[in-house]
């Protein structure tokens, strides 16, 4: 059976998860009437370029400010959808929590210059899979990521930065799961998902190893998100067990093979754990698609060849742009 890998997998999960993947002054922001929870607030926008903006926001349910990217289109004339995308599992380490992996490693920023929309991108939630925790870490802190995404963020950035309350969201690897988890949570608020390279499948306990293995690699207790691995708040946050409060809503997934397409070059590289970890995401991913035809949910599936790579992530935003688009009432 196709889960024995899985299992054997979950063990070594530790060691090859390790291996995933200058600002003007702030200006500071005058005070707005918001729907935020109370005590969010925006502290500072630091516009870096006319489409490029960092904002500070100060979370009250995580007590703390947090930086987050805000990309905006070269057309700014009227209110327009916002698409959240969501980081891999270390979250801005790897340029000092200055920026998201998705401006870091990708050409969001141009690709979605034409397109009216803002494209929001927090930066940090190293470990945190963009969820609510049930106990603060000792290592990884206090991750209240839900309640920032859906109730302190959003109304805050579309009252200064005009949007219109349509939104999607998108997410690569501890992203996809957490991008996925939040839309099956929240179904209210997205109008669409797309998820790259994401275990979207935690019912098994082997599938629970191995993601509660990765919050382990960055130092946090997985107990301390969602409990015991055979809690209720894991079966709760599990994308594929819930699908059915997407029923009707743009649904983009992207997985690889494990292995490497020539056709992207360097681009399509990845240290040796990254078909592995790729192949394991694959026998989520076709879990996943089992119970969502089962529940009626209809998604397009992008299998291709591939690595658990920035190379194939990037891909994988342009060629699920339709979908995203047709999510957020724009123009393809």
């Amino acid at each position: 059976m196709w889960w024995k890998p899985v299992a054997m997998c979950s063990a070594l999960w530790t060691a090859i998860a390790a291996s995933l993947v200058g600002v003007s002054p702030a200006e500071a922001v005058p005070e707005v009437s918001t729907r935020a929870a109370p005590g969010a607030r925006l502290v500072a926008v630091a516009m870096t370029s006319p489409t490029h903006a960092t904002v500070t926001v100060y979370s009250a349910a995580m007590r703390r400010p947090i930086s987050v990217t805000v990309l905006l289109p070269r057309d700014r004339g009227k209110p327009r959808p916002t698409l959240y995308l969501l980081d891999g599992i270390d979250a801005g380490v790897y340029t000092k929590y200055t920026e998201s992996g998705w401006t870091y490693q990708t050409d969001v920023a141009r690709f979605m210059a034409d397109k009216n929309v803002n494209v929001v991108l927090p930066i940090g939630g190293t470990g945190s899979y963009y969820t609510d925790w049930a106990t603060r870490d000792p290592v990884l802190g206090l991750n209240r990521w839900e309640t920032f995404l859906t109730e302190e963020l959003p109304p805050l950035l579309d009252s200064r930065f005009h949007g219109n309350g349509v939104n999607a969201i998108g997410g690569l690897s501890m992203g996809a799961l957490g991008a996925m988890s939040l839309a099956v949570r929240n179904p209210e608020l997205y109008s669409g998902v797309a998820a790259f390279s994401g275990c979207l499948d935690q019912g098994s306990v082997e599938l629970r190893q191995a993601t509660a293995a990765t919050v382990a690699t960055r130092g946090g207790n997985p107990d301390n998100m969602w409990g015991p691995l055979g809690g209720t708040d894991w079966a709760a946050h599990d994308p594929a067990a819930n699908v059915s409060a997407l029923r009707g809503k743009p649904i983009y997934v992207a997985v690889g093979n494990g292995l490497p397409d020539p056709s992207l070059g360097l681009a399509g590289m990845a240290s040796p754990v990254g078909g592995i970890l790729e192949g394991v995401v694959l026998q989520c991913t076709v879990s996943f698609r089992r119970q969502a035809e089962r529940a009626g949910v209809h998604a397009t599936y992008d299998f291709r060849a591939g690595l658990h790579s920035w190379g194939y992530w990037n891909r994988d935003l342009h060629r699920a742009w339709p979908t995203l688009a047709t999510a957020l009432r724009v123009r393809p």
